[in-house]
């Protein structure tokens, strides 16, 4: 595939400059312990579903211990796009917003996940691609295959 043809989205390059900003250039760098650690936010795992919690300066985030290793990633990456994007408190909100704040938290995980700069790395030519790119972001083969429609379905559009 021919990336030229790819167009980045808003939120894609806000996340590119992010990872720039905290030196995160190969999908080894993106690490969620190192990553809270340089935005001050505490990460604990605990046996219940993942949230995050914002009071004054304490930024936290909780992921559920049960999730497989490649869903604790990706429950990181929704919850740390509520502490860096979102305001307010869900419940409390009308349910268009919450519904807006959920679409992006999950746009927002795939682009963290495999973020646009780091497309480079990918083989487009390997038969097993999704497995491929599953073993070098460590998240789950389902993200991986969103992503990579999504990512041909754009570069099909600037066709």
């Amino acid at each position: 595939m021919e990336l030229r043809r790819y167009y980045t989205t808003a939120l894609e390059d806000w996340v590119t400059r992010f990872y720039t900003r905290l030196k995160i250039f190969r999908p080894e760098d993106i690490n969620p312990l190192i990553i809270s650690r340089k935005l001050s936010i505490f990460l604990r795992e605990r046996p219940f579903p993942s949230t995050h919690q914002v009071v004054g300066r304490f930024r936290c985030i909780v992921i559920d211990s049960r999730l497989s290793q490649e869903e604790k990633r990706e429950a990181f990456f929704h919850e740390l796009c509520h502490i860096l994007r979102h305001v307010g408190v869900q419940s409390m909100m009308p349910e268009a917003f919450r519904e807006l704040q959920e679409r992006d938290a999950n746009h927002f995980t795939k682009y963290a996940a495999i973020p646009f700069h780091m497309l480079r790395f990918i083989d487009w030519d390997e038969p097993y691609i999704i497995e491929h790119m599953s073993n070098m972001f460590k998240v789950t083969p389902k993200l991986c295959e969103e992503r990579l429609i999504q990512i041909r379905n754009r570069a099909l559009i600037k066709q």
